[in-house]
């Protein structure tokens, strides 16, 4: 519960326990919530409240990140796959998994400090991909696709 000996109001001179019954009871009037889980939310919103006032900021996760070396760009770059930065996984495209993480491919390398041509997809994949591509007649003008497909009929 609620320990007595906090200060019951925040910084502002503002008092923490009628935000937390305020909260509490627009909370309970649009949810249903079991008897006995009211305690603990009482407390888990008092806390949160009583720490919005702390002067201390979380570090952003962005003053955390480690830029890479050299060395670790170079062995992230596989033939089969990309290493990831974020979680150290291997991945053939990095775009889905990056957008997870609320980050886009600019963004990615700009945070790790990689290269403006750092590459999004593993190499064979792309090898793969453009092959599959060419197969089916991509990136050919309209008239070489036409005798392309009558020359192997």
């Amino acid at each position: 519960m609620i320990n007595e000996s906090t200060e019951d109001t925040g910084t502002d001179g503002v008092d923490i326990i009628d935000l937390t019954a305020t909260i509490i009871a627009a909370y309970v009037t649009k949810n249903t919530l079991p008897p006995r889980n009211l305690p603990g939310l009482i407390a888990d919103v008092h806390a949160a409240l009583a720490g919005l006032g702390d002067a201390s900021p979380a570090p952003s996760a962005e003053e955390v990140v480690e830029k890479p070396t050299p060395a670790q760009i170079r062995k992230s770059i596989t033939a089969d796959a990309i290493i990831s930065f974020v979680d150290g996984r291997p991945y053939k495209t990095l775009k889905r998994h990056l957008s997870v993480h609320g980050l886009d491919p600019h963004a990615y390398r700009q945070r790790y400090g990689l290269p403006s041509d750092y590459p999004i997809t593993a190499p064979s994949y792309s090898e793969r991909r453009s092959a599959l591509a060419k197969s089916n007649g991509l990136g050919r003008p309209y008239g070489a696709q036409q005798q392309a497909s009558e020359a192997a009929e």
